[in-house]
């Protein structure tokens, strides 16, 4: 496990390189990104589902609420990013296959 320092810098840097990719999609995409208190969270137009970002420090994880699930992300120091271990998604390929399903839109990209 990280310590607590670097996780707090590498949850600072990713959450805030993922909540850029999503301003930048926001136009095409069909919601809106928002940050309060380092929690990033984004919402839907037709106001259906909300997906919330939130660094948890005592377990050294980045988790996601999205569409009724939890998504538990670990830092990788091979990949030096947080991913998913059960399919080894990066925070922000994970987060635009979930805009992709949430909107139907295979076109959605957070590049």
């Amino acid at each position: 496990m990280i310590d607590e320092l670097t996780f707090r810098r590498e949850s600072e840097r990713a959450l805030e390189s993922l909540k850029q990719a999503l301003i930048r999609a926001e136009e095409d995409g069909g919601f809106e990104t928002e940050e309060k208190n380092g929690v990033l969270n984004v919402l839907f137009e037709d106001g259906t589902a909300k997906f919330v970002f939130t660094p948890n420090t005592p377990v050294r994880q980045v988790w996601i609420s999205a569409q009724s699930t939890s998504f538990k992300l670990e830092w990788n120091d091979e990949k030096q990013a947080f991913t998913l271990p059960k399919t080894g998604e990066d925070l922000r390929t994970l987060t635009e296959r979930l805009l992709r399903e949430q909107l139907d839109d295979d076109s959605v990209s957070l590049s």
